[in-house]
């Protein structure tokens, strides 16, 4: 399991992360409101100003404070590599 750390020391599983997107449009701020509502947004933005917002599987929605560009860049090009076993 590979984690990413999403800024402040705060980690993800790379492998449930769906999206990672801007949170300027509406769509993407009633998703937070909505997740809120739900009780599933985690604000790992420490009360900063929320520039990334990242979706997982589990229908989680994380609020970062680092840009989308700089989350993506700690993802790392190309680590899909897990070996099958057959």
């Amino acid at each position: 399991m590979k984690l990413v750390n999403i800024g402040f020391g705060n980690m993800v599983s790379a492998q449930r992360v769906v999206a990672i997107v801007s949170p300027d449009s509406a769509p993407v701020k009633r998703l937070g409101q909505e997740a809120r509502e739900r009780g599933v947004l985690i604000d790992a933005s420490f009360g900063r100003r929320t520039r990334s917002v990242l979706v997982m599987d589990s229908g989680h929605v994380i609020w970062s404070s680092l840009s989308t560009e700089q989350v993506s860049a700690r993802f790392g090009p190309g680590d899909e590599t897990e070996e099958e076993t057959t």
